[in-house]
């Protein structure tokens, strides 16, 4: 994972704007200012560092169009030399550093991140909390994966001090499957850690499974986080001509209505592991409508650095959700910003 972690080959192509729309082409690298004590202005001569500090020609006028003071709510570093990865580990990832990932933000104009557990760590999150400690909690935030039989009250505790600000439960990168009374069990056990902390739970899982989350979040007292735009399983697109009808898969008309409940946001993320459609013409639909059904519970992320997809280029991805906000004001701001600092308690100007 880092996160979305469902893809299976690096794509030597990347993702571009084409009037409104996604469409994949060649690759353009991805450059970039922060806290005092870490510079977003690192661009070091060590290749750890050149890998993701270029930015496309599209990047110089997104970086001045993003709100002030932008969130990218979902992504992760990874220092395999520093902190080995899980013995169980589904894939072997590439090193991932914090100085990268800030140069990486600086170049789309980003100022604030999420840290969020990646797969390859099981729960082990001393990679992340080491990130989290050098940014800060004034520029970041944290979502920590537990095991909630063996982790201490007084642990999660000090974690909230630096920054963490959730509990992750990943399904989807490690292939896991759960029925309804095991998936209860595990959100119950989690919502009882994060409810004294007003932490959110946040829910990587296949679309099809949030059915059994709208039925179980009522008893959990907590706010979620679904990642990934519900992670859907998408066809082959067949019709240039016909519109997409989003409410034809298996679970969305349940994330729709836990978007309305008011304690559920989403994660418009990871476009590049989800549809097949090289304009992506679905998840445009997808994300249309929750921008319209909840304005306010929508949450832009990069899912950086787009683990086993390295070579995507994620500015077209940003330049469509500003388009998909232009119509309705004070929308980019709730998109990129204020969301995110209302979902996980950021006291802002």
């Amino acid at each position: 994972m880092l996160s979305g972690e469902t893809g299976m080959i690096p794509l030597r192509s990347c993702c571009r704007l084409t009037s409104s729309s996604w469409s994949w082409s060649s690759p353009k690298p991805s450059i970039l200012r922060g806290p005092p004590s870490i510079s977003f202005d690192v661009l070091s001569t060590r290749s750890e560092h050149r890998r993701s500090t270029h930015v496309s020609a599209a990047s110089v006028s997104l970086k001045q169009r993003l709100p002030p003071k932008s969130w990218d709510s979902h992504m992760h570093v990874v220092e395999p030399e520093r902190f080995p990865i899980s013995p169980t580990a589904v894939y072997k990832p590439t090193p991932h550093t914090l100085h990268e990932a800030l140069a990486f933000e600086s170049g789309l104009g980003v100022e604030n991140v999420v840290f969020v557990q990646p797969s390859v760590y099981g729960t082990d999150n001393s990679c992340l909390l080491d990130a989290l400690r050098k940014l800060g909690p004034s520029r970041g935030r944290g979502v920590v994966v537990v095991d909630p039989a063996t982790v201490k009250p007084e642990t999660l505790d000090e974690w909230h001090t630096i920054g963490v600000r959730g509990l992750r439960i990943n399904l989807q990168s490690v292939g896991k499957v759960m029925d309804k009374t095991e998936l209860e069990e595990t959100l119950l056990q989690h919502a009882e850690l994060a409810r004294p902390r007003n932490w959110i739970i946040e829910i990587y899982l296949p679309l099809k499974m949030v059915s059994m989350v709208e039925s179980i979040l009522p008893r959990l007292g907590v706010r979620i986080c679904i990642d990934h735009f519900g992670s859907p399983e998408l066809a082959l697109w067949g019709n240039d001509s016909a519109a997409f009808n989003a409410y034809t898969l298996q679970g969305f008309s349940s994330l729709i209505s836990l978007l309305r409940s008011g304690k559920t946001y989403v994660k418009m993320s990871a476009p590049y592991r989800l549809s097949k459609d090289h304009k992506m013409r679905d998840l445009q639909a997808m994300a249309r409508e929750f921008l319209s059904v909840a304005p306010n519970r929508v949450i832009y992320a990069t899912d950086w650095p787009h683990t086993r997809f390295s070579s995507v280029d994620i500015s077209p991805f940003t330049e469509c959700c500003l388009e998909l906000c232009a119509a309705k004001p004070g929308l980019a701001e709730r998109l990129f910003r204020r969301n995110t600092e209302e979902m996980l308690g950021v006291i802002s100007d």
